[in-house]
């Protein structure tokens, strides 16, 4: 699929907003754009947190230091302060390592009474009985009388009961879980968990070197074709002994996705894939026996996501899910004997959030790119009949939403590449009932801003993807200027939208320097949907890099780019596309700043790296031709290697692997660790390792000297 832009026209308006600034406007100083930002340029928008009722919107609006909560009234636009946060509901937290509960009116009550760490206490549906682990056991306690329950007695440091085993945190169940891995049923009389199992996955160790003689943090992590931890799904009465085992073998290669409870708590879904993810299966368990029986099957010929966002019909007709099997992401209407109801959206454009199943009046509202894949806009359409969808949001505009619970109302923040966001009150049929806000304060046209415009490069293959540059302050065509590019890279990651950019801080300071900045998505970054995606089967990277050599080269044909100075960084898998592009991509890129980056996709993880790549057993040269180790030799620029000493989820083995094979072919090059850092750094660190990036543009981009405002500034 091509998206529908002559390559005729790429960087065409570049020129019309570039050849002449506005001799009146002013140029922003060091201070003016670091120490005392200059108010009134770009004012902060009120912060639209959700709604109190379905014609009442909550808006937080900044008054001096502080955001202050008000209800504003759709029709009349009256807004009321709201009143201090009040405890309305019961929660459970932990405090010195104790489980504690309060109820709704502020009470608090000690429940558990031990040495031990307990970790992600979970209320019951009914506020009756709180679950938690310990020591990688389940248990649950009673709120009223305290009465404990334990459930799991194997907990070790490699068997974890309701604790997700790290894979499964960080590539399945996800960050915000922060590990747990177990559910309360509906009725809260049953909890299901699952039990993992460690001791077979591989250890690594990570050295910490603090201290006199450091120590190592030894953690099991399965990196690509390794063992994985082996994995059952258990269900448990609550305050009762026994576990009913889901009828799974766990000796089997396999994976297990978040489960869901059906409203009536008879039945629990359990998500099941295959080792090569390309075979999804939900399952119906019955909590009581184990037994299963297959609700829904798809098989692609790549990979297949998880099903995280089904929604599921309180009156029982059906489910709502999202899948790509048709090479767009789209919305289908089930129902619950796994029976196809309805497909709700097609064609050749991507769907984003459900927003909102409005039963009674059978539709649902979401997002969607569908009348351009860098921007997102607001539909409905009904569950029944052949209607199409309908847009409900305005313009050529990017929309980020705040719907009312019963659909009649939205807020939408809309901005595009050039024109400052706004928030606007707008009503389901599409008609705006008041404006809100703007970003663009009183002085905004008082000062030359840099401007950012999306523009569209061709692929060796025929393919037009979007980019977006933002060239110089007082841009003169007749000069040449250098390019610094940031990317990401991964699948379904892209970053270029059409959508406001706070042209301030760092941006406009490159741009008063002179550099070009742009940002670039490959093939696999979401705007062709999985059809573009599927390209990197079995060689996620070769791709990538060749797409932003091609979008490189564009840049490098117009007369007023320094072809010597084509920069580009990244973290991750961007630190991961840096190190290809100085190396695979070596007669295109110059200078890269690689942080943190995967060098071998043998180094990662099996889940994240096999879905793409399968495992290096079945596909040693989609490994080889993918690494850029293997093109070390041709280095020829000026990298940068950046890594934190105790990067758990992409071990500074990476970068090590890298330098080595540099340092044998006696390649320059330059190395910076961070002790003791993780996955990226805050702190002073940050502080340090953004001064580092701004003293290597100024000496290989710009050579020339740091301004020493900006030596000042980081003392």
């Amino acid at each position: 699929m091509m998206i529908n832009r002559s390559t005729a026209a790429l960087l065409s308006g570049f020129l019309i907003f570039s050849l002449t600034a506005n001799a009146q406007q002013k140029v922003l100083s060091f201070q003016e754009v670091f120490t005392s930002p200059v108010k009134e340029v770009i004012v902060p928008l009120p912060t639209y947190t959700g709604w109190a009722d379905n014609t009442h919107y909550i808006e937080y609006r900044l008054e001096g230091q502080q955001n202050k909560p008000y209800t504003v009234d759709v029709k009349t636009g009256e807004a009321v302060p709201s009143a201090p946060a009040q405890v309305s509901a019961a929660s459970v937290y932990i405090k010195n390592k104790d489980v504690f509960f309060k109820d709704a009116a502020g009470s608090e009550k000690q429940l558990t009474r031990d040495t031990a760490l307990e970790k992600n206490p979970t209320l019951s549906p009914d506020n009756k009985q709180v679950a938690f682990t310990r020591n990688n056991d389940l248990f649950s306690i009673d709120v009223l009388s305290g009465t404990e329950t334990r459930y799991t007695n194997d907990g070790s440091n490699v068997i974890y009961n309701g604790w997700a085993s790290w894979v499964y945190y960080e590539e399945i169940l996800g960050r915000p879980t922060r590990y747990k891995a177990f559910w309360w049923s509906p009725d809260s009389k049953k909890l299901a968990f699952m039990r993992f199992d460690d001791t077979y996955v591989p250890v690594y160790p990570i050295y910490n070197s603090a201290g006199q003689h450091g120590f190592l943090e030894n953690t099991r992590y399965p990196k690509a074709g390794d063992k994985n931890p082996e994995v059952k799904v258990g269900i448990v009465n609550t305050g009762a002994k026994g576990i009913v085992w889901a009828d799974f073998n766990p000796k089997n290669d396999q994976y297990f996705g978040t489960p869901f409870w059906m409203a009536d708590s008879k039945t629990l879904w359990v998500q099941w894939m295959n080792r090569d993810q390309n075979d999804l299966i939900v399952y119906s368990v019955d909590p009581n026996a184990g037994s299963k029986s297959v609700i829904y099957q798809e098989k692609q010929n790549t990979w297949i996501d998880w099903l995280d966002g089904m929604y599921f019909l309180k009156n029982g007709t059906g489910v709502i899910l999202k899948s790509d099997k048709s090479g767009w992401g789209h919305y289908y209407y089930y129902d619950l004997k796994g029976n196809l109801k309805k497909q709700l959206t097609s064609g050749s454009w991507r769907v984003g959030d459900l927003l909102l199943v409005d039963e009674k009046n059978q539709e649902i509202f979401f997002t969607a790119r569908q009348e351009s894949s860098t921007r997102y806009d607001l539909y409905s359409v009904g569950l029944k009949g052949s209607d199409e969808p309908k847009r409900l949001t305005f313009g050529n505009y990017d929309h980020q939403i705040k719907l009312s619970p019963d659909g009649k109302y939205f807020i939408t923040t809309y901005s595009n590449l050039s024109s400052p966001a706004k928030s606007a009150l707008v009503n389901n049929k599409g008609e705006i009932v008041r404006e809100l806000a703007s970003a663009q304060g009183a002085a905004f046209s008082t000062y030359n801003l840099p401007k950012t415009e999306l523009s569209y490069y061709k692929t060796r293959d025929g393919l037009e993807l979007p980019m977006t540059v933002t060239l110089p302050l007082n841009f003169d065509p007749s000069k040449k200027y250098p390019v610094w590019i940031s990317v990401y890279g991964g699948p379904d990651a892209g970053t270029v939208y059409d959508r406001w950019k706070n042209p301030l801080g760092l941006n406009y300071w490159w741009a008063k320097e002179g550099v070009i900045q742009v940002a670039i998505d490959n093939r696999s970054s979401g705007h062709l949907g999985k059809v573009g995606m599927d390209f990197i089967y079995k060689k996620m990277g070769k791709y990538e890099i060749e797409d932003y050599m091609d979008a490189a080269l564009t840049l490098k044909a117009k007369p007023y780019v320094d072809g010597s100075k084509i920069g580009i960084t990244g973290g991750s898998f961007g630190g991961y596309i840096t190190a290809m592009a100085l190396t695979y991509g070596a007669d295109v890129f110059t200078h890269g700043i690689a942080n943190y980056s995967v060098t071998d996709w043998a180094l990662y993880d099996t889940h994240y790296t096999e879905r793409f790549m399968g495992t290096p057993q079945n596909n040693k040269e989609g490994y080889k031709i993918t690494s850029p180790i293997t093109y070390a030799d041709k280095l020829k620029g000026t990298l940068r290697i950046v890594h934190g000493t105790m990067d758990d989820n992409v071990h500074m083995q990476n970068s090590i692997q890298l330098v080595n094979k540099l340092q044998d072919l006696n390649k320059h090059f330059e190395f910076m660790v961070y002790p003791g850092e993780r996955h990226g750094w805050g702190g002073l660190k940050a502080r340090h390792s953004n001064q580092e990036t701004v003293r290597f543009l100024y000496s290989h981009l710009l050579q020339k000297p740091v301004p020493i405002e900006f030596l000042e500034y980081w003392k």
